[in-house]
């Protein structure tokens, strides 16, 4: 059976119903309070969080005195606009007392969709954890239209989850996992102690969302698992109402686990070489000897250069006697790389007019 006792990384994504109280609009104080030092105990433990947050909207309406009834999409991205400073600052003022920083990072599927945009995603949120940050993410409900947005944030979350390379995520819900059925109103629906693929008949169960705040249903969370689960990253769906959920989580409640066939890094190797390549690097013997053991490819070993791409595309990794002996997800593109072959990482600024990340492919995009 999974366990998030050993993780390495956890993105945790919480709903609008389990941080906001459906009547009056405000923040559920004790049960954050009680999440938050879950959260501080892993984080002392060395374990990644990433938080994937609703509520914006359901804090800000409240504010905005916008009552019960349907918003418009100008009145929802206003209502978002006032509540994510509530939701930041809350989220900050529970945390901070153990010593853990946050951040806030908004993002839309379009943030997601365009490639420059998701590797500024990844590395953002990398260096955040790199620094002991806990993300707190959203999505930009305040610039968001239908045809940008996500719709709901469990999907939301999967995309976090394969983003910053999580081995594990953990959907906080009002029900305790997987049902053959919707368990509020079939009681002889069962629940499903683990999932290893998600089949047809498994979607088929699938329930509709009965929360009065959620916008996400099982149909979601399915989709959630799919994406996670084909990127290597075990997902969770689990109660969350109560407090303590994540500490709960470890000890051993009830919960459904969606298990993939292989772990987040074997997962990104795979799917790294199933890229088409759309140039080539060739570097000297110095540079293969170095990605080798293991590390990133420099500007200074490259001897060459061939084709026409973008930053993110995937090269082929030659050899001086034109072996190829490796690919990888570039960090520049064919005519920034061109310009910045064969010189020192510190001159790059220099060259480019701009700060760089200095690595041409950096080691963790790169399959030998």
């Amino acid at each position: 059976m999974a366990t998030i006792s050993q993780a390495k990384r956890i993105v945790v994504k919480i709903g609008s119903a389990l941080l906001v109280d459906v009547k009056t609009g405000l923040l559920r104080q004790e049960w954050l309070a009680s999440l938050a030092k879950d959260v501080a105990e892993f984080r002392a433990r060395g374990t990644d969080i990433v938080i994937v947050s609703s509520g914006s909207i359901a804090l800000g309406r409240a504010v905005l005195r916008l009552g019960g009834t349907d918003l418009t999409l100008e009145q929802s991205q206003a209502a978002a606009a006032v509540g994510q400073i509530q939701l930041a600052r809350a989220y900050e003022q529970h945390l901070a007392p153990y010593g853990v920083t946050t951040g806030q990072v908004l993002l839309t599927l379009e943030d997601s969709a365009d490639r420059r945009r998701y590797l500024n995603s990844r590395a953002t949120l990398a260096q955040l954890l790199n620094f002991g940050v806990v993300p707190i993410v959203n999505e930009n409900d305040t610039v968001a239209t239908d045809e940008i947005r996500y719709g709901d944030n469990d999907r939301l979350a999967a995309q976090i989850a394969v983003t910053a390379g999580a081995d594990y995520l953990v959907l906080l819900s009002d029900v305790d996992g997987f049902y053959s059925g919707n368990p509020k109103i079939d009681p002889s629906a069962t629940r499903f102690e683990v999932i290893k693929e998600v089949t047809t008949e498994i979607e088929a169960m699938a329930s509709d969302a009965t929360s009065g705040m959620s916008k996400g249903g099982m149909i979601t969370k399915l989709m959630a698992a799919k994406m996670a689960m084909g990127a290597g990253c075990a997902m969770a769906i689990t109660l969350g109402s109560l407090n303590n959920p994540l500490k709960k989580l470890e000890n051993g409640s009830a919960v459904t686990w969606f298990l993939p066939s292989e772990d987040p890094k074997t997962a990104r190797k795979r799917w790294i070489s199933s890229l088409k390549p759309q140039g080539t690097v060739t570097v000297d013997e110095g540079a293969t000897q170095a990605l080798l053991s293991g590390k990133s490819l420099l500007p200074a070993g490259v001897l060459s250069i061939d084709g026409i791409f973008a930053r993110g595309e995937l090269v082929r990794i030659l050899s001086e006697d034109g072996t190829t002996f490796g690919c990888g997800l570039i960090a520049f593109d064919s005519f920034e790389a061109i310009r910045i072959l064969g010189c020192h990482t510190k001159d790059i600024e220099e060259i480019l007019g701009y700060a760089s990340r200095g690595s041409l492919i950096h080691r963790d995009d790169m399959v030998l």
